[in-house]
């Protein structure tokens, strides 16, 4: 991120406003993909989550047509089927929040346009200071909301579901968190996304709270007719050197237990794409592929359809919501499940964040690998999981946590 002054400087820049959103690809190559750099700034109208948060996003978008940021909370899935969300809360994110921005800045192959706004403001963010800024050592903990012990005795439990024929595989996840964590949102945001550059990387502020997103995964997108959707299952550390790094690429491309774990999400999602496509439309076009980011190799399968002309795009947001990664198999009896396993409320985490664009084109991530971060009451939370089937090992389960959330711990530089 530093290497680009103008990203450094129009982030900052944005961070001026009560509402920002930004999102960065990184640079990753990324043939569905329009943007690699989208800067959405000030706030017109904003929409928070009523009692059908996706009927109320339809009129919203409806009504104005224009270039809308935002996120979609996991916790949507209450209005969506019979669910609970009772576990502990202690962020307070709202279930839903959009905002049609007073200015939008994108980079692309076409260089940088001003999408919404004047284009004056090009002036405004090239002249807007640097400022080096040191991240000290974290003045707190972070602390696991389960045990180790409890979460190794959970996933023997939901291996037990699975025995019985309940479910075929769950996404269980586990809360970090601190209290009393005095950090700059911005400053640890550029510091995570300059050590975990991903494809999906995000930060969004709204108001005193934030989401500092370091996230590999899209959840769905559109472009014209075509929706997208790629799963991730399947985690590999990467080496220390270049021939144990191919090693590890190696083994997860052929790793039995991983490939198990994604062609039954992507089975899943095939099924939540059939809901909006023009029947006979959807196709896997890659399976198992193997993508490398800087702390993992993961897997990931790419399924496509062509959406009917009658279904609006929220509707087809809304029929693969929550995306069934972070769920699991079949879908609603794994979120009844996860309720009783998981301590921590979701939230924004498993959650979607993203744009959706005058022409209602939209790309939406996963929101993994993420801080989340309340200002006023000083309180960072970070939430990892991994999917649990027939195969897995407990203590593995647990190592491929602490891997995921490696890069935020040395972000924050907090002891665990």
């Amino acid at each position: 991120m530093h290497s680009d002054p103008f990203k450094e400087k129009a982030i900052r820049w944005a961070d001026q406003f009560e509402h920002c959103c930004v999102l960065d690809s990184n640079g990753y190559t990324d043939l569905n993909g329009r943007f690699n750099y989208l800067v959405a700034a000030g706030s017109k109208h904003i929409l928070y989550a009523g009692e059908d948060a996706f009927k109320e996003l339809k009129n919203f978008q409806e009504t104005y047509r224009t270039w809308m940021f935002g996120y979609l909370g996991y916790d949507l899935k209450n209005q969506l089927e019979t669910l609970i969300s009772a576990n502990k809360d202690s962020l307070f994110f709202p279930d839903m929040f959009f905002f049609i921005p007073e200015y939008v800045i994108a980079v692309s192959a076409k260089g940088i346009e001003v999408l919404l706004g004047s284009a004056d403001i090009l002036g405004e963010i090239a002249s807007f200071p640097l400022r080096k800024v040191q991240l000290q050592q974290a003045a707190f903990t972070v602390d696991p909301a389960v045990c180790k012990d409890d979460y190794i005795n959970n996933v023997k439990a939901i291996k037990e579901h699975i025995n019985r024929g309940d479910i075929y595989e769950l996404t269980y996840c586990q809360e970090f968190f601190a209290e009393n964590a005095s950090i700059d949102p911005l400053q640890t945001y550029m510091q995570l996304n300059a050590l975990s550059p991903t494809p999906f990387a995000g930060y969004l502020k709204l108001k005193n709270k934030y989401i500092l997103c370091a996230s590999p995964e899209r959840f769905l997108c559109k472009t014209g007719t075509r929706l997208i959707s790629q799963p991730i299952k399947g985690t590999a550390r990467r080496g220390k050197t270049v021939e144990e790094d191919l090693q590890s690429k190696l083994r997860l491309t052929s790793d039995l237990k991983e490939q198990t774990e994604n062609v039954m999400i992507v089975d899943l999602v095939r099924n939540d794409l059939t809901k909006s496509a023009i029947p006979g439309s959807v196709s896997v076009t890659e399976l198992f592929g193997i993508y490398t980011f800087p702390q993992v190799h993961q897997m990931i399968s790419t399924v496509a359809c062509e959406l009917a002309p009658e279904v609006h795009f929220i509707d087809a947001i809304k029929n693969a919501f929550p995306m069934g990664s972070m769920t699991g198999a079949p879908k609603i009896r794994a979120m009844q499940l996860i309720e009783t396993y998981e301590r921590s409320k979701r939230g924004v985490y498993s959650g979607a964040m993203g744009y959706i664009s005058p022409d209602g084109d939209f790309d939406l991530n996963v929101i993994i690998r993420s801080i989340l971060y309340e200002a006023e009451r000083q309180y960072l939370s970070f939430q990892v999981g991994g999917a649990i089937t027939y195969a897995s090992d407990p203590e593995k389960e647990y190592q491929e946590c602490l891997l995921k959330a490696s890069a935020i711990l040395e972000t924050i530089k907090g002891p665990l």
